[in-house]
């Protein structure tokens, strides 16, 4: 079979890694020695699939229903793995092998067409925010606390990206500076340390049959609770800019998650500011100038 990765996966590596590298070149034979080492029969890659890795539908020798999934190391993988391992299926998708093959997940089958996402609202941001609170746990020690970043470590690289672009696109000023005054007041003195999934929102929440919905595609960090909300505070943000009431409803969002899940208010309003400018920011610099628009002004409410 030709493993022929999705448009979409192509365009989010183009914007990582604008100078290229050989990740994608390297692909096919990647995915067809994953594959015969572990004896799989491939059904297909999933499509559209994400912005980070190549996913693959497959059975195992056994015909039990499998994904399996390729990531560069720049998506960090090798975090992933240890935080799906120290989880152990509860919250998020499942890890089916001891076997460690740099960049390579062999990782329990849920429903990819099936997302929190398509979900009433409300419903969705419950169910959402219950599988969220079931991976904030205590993270690793010993050996395996190495892998993951911190909170200020990610964010810290992010900020320089930020002001770089700051810098050039004098419109983004103001709300850069407010968000790095936020990211420096909730860095000076954390209330927790747990083990966050890093990047999630609706549709990172698949239906499964073990439990009804399971977190997929962590990109753990180590740090406070309400950085992890914070992803989830704008989820839908195009509707939340198409409503005359956007602004207010994003506000009652941001009391009903933080009262929900016992995180303060104004911790979750500071980080929701960050990682929407950030993202606003980035998108503008990688020439997304309509999501750049729509994350600015979602930033501008808070």
């Amino acid at each position: 079979m030709a493993f022929e990765p999705p448009q979409r996966l192509v365009r989010a590596l183009g914007e990582t890694a604008p100078d290229g590298d050989d990740w994608l070149e390297k692909l096919p034979e990647a995915a067809h020695q994953a594959v015969a080492l572990r004896e799989l029969t491939v059904e297909r890659v999933q499509v559209p699939g994400g912005r980070s890795s190549l996913v693959v539908l497959v059975r195992r020798a056994d015909s039990t229903p499998a994904v399996l999934k390729l990531a560069p190391p720049r998506f960090r993988p090798e975090s992933e793995r240890a935080a799906l391992a120290h989880w152990g299926g509860l919250g998020a998708v499942q890890l089916l092998e001891p076997l460690v093959t740099e960049g390579v997940l062999l990782l329990e089958r849920l429903r990819p067409d099936l997302s929190v996402r398509s979900l009433p609202e409300a419903k969705a941001l419950l169910e959402a925010a219950g599988t969220l609170r079931r991976l904030w746990v205590e993270p690793p020690g010993g050996d395996d606390a190495h892998v993951f970043e911190t909170v200020a470590e990610r964010t810290g690289r992010q900020a320089e990206a930020m002001r770089v672009t700051a810098s050039a696109e004098a419109e983004v000023a103001v709300l850069v500076d407010a968000a790095l005054a936020a990211r420096a007041e909730l860095l000076a003195a954390p209330p927790e340390q747990r083990l966050l999934h890093g990047t999630f929102r609706q549709s990172k929440v698949l239906a499964g049959e073990r439990v009804p919905w399971l977190a997929v595609g962590p990109d753990p960090v180590v740090g406070e609770c309400a950085f992890d909300l914070a992803r989830l505070v704008r989820d839908r943000v195009e509707d939340l800019i198409a409503s005359p009431s956007g602004a207010a409803t994003t506000r009652r969002r941001v009391k009903r998650l933080a009262e929900s899940l016992d995180v303060d208010q104004e911790r979750l309003r500071g980080w929701t500011l960050f990682r929407a400018v950030e993202s606003g920011v980035r998108a503008l610099r990688v020439g997304r100038p309509k999501d750049a628009e729509l994350l600015l002004e979602f930033a501008g409410w808070l």
